[in-house]
């Protein structure tokens, strides 16, 4: 008697791994996925550009908030805004159109361009390191989309608390000239 284990499942759909190779020198670095690299980078942009200091003493100022309500209508809030929704959109289309072109590139099933969906709940990388790591599985290179991706989360890290310490320094700064009474 055979044992039913040791038998292959007829009904599976898995592919052998050895099929899952791309033809070779198959080059899986597209244009879109370093545009889905950059767009988190422009994104933060604006945030360089908001006067923080005004927004702080605007806030000290008027208690109730609604002179520091001014801050949602300036030019770099807005841009930050509209960069953000725009961009999230961007990056689903450029996924879309990269999971496309590794297709038409002979990549046997590549990573899935709809991860990019967990851009709303976790962030890109989700999407760009699984993209990274299936392709490097399929043709032996593109790890440096990886890279890159760490790289730009380390950055944006750095960015974010060189960011937050300016603005405490400020606040502090504004704070420091309140006379006591």
């Amino acid at each position: 008697m055979t044992d039913p284990a040791a038998q292959p499942d007829p009904y599976s759909r898995a592919t052998p791994a050895a099929e899952l190779k791309a033809p070779p020198g198959t080059d899986p670095s597209t244009p879109w996925i370093w545009a889905i690299l950059v767009i988190p980078i422009v994104q933060t942009l604006p945030i360089f550009f908001i006067d923080w200091t005004s927004y702080i003493e605007a806030s000290i100022a008027d208690p109730t908030g609604l002179s520091a309500s001014a801050l949602l209508f300036s030019p770099a809030y807005i841009a930050l805004f509209v960069l953000g929704w725009a961009g999230v959109g961007l990056m689903i289309w450029f996924a879309y159109l990269d999971w496309r072109e590794l297709q038409r590139r002979g990549v046997p099933q590549p990573f899935h361009w709809a991860w990019i969906f967990l851009t709303f709940a976790v962030s890109f990388a989700v999407y760009t390191i699984g993209r990274a790591v299936v392709a490097h599985r399929r043709t032996g290179t593109g790890l440096s989309v990886m890279w890159a991706t760490i790289g730009i989360i380390v950055g944006g890290f750095v960015v974010g608390i060189a960011v937050a310490v300016s603005i405490v320094q400020q606040a502090v700064s504004v704070i420091s000239t309140i006379p006591l009474s």
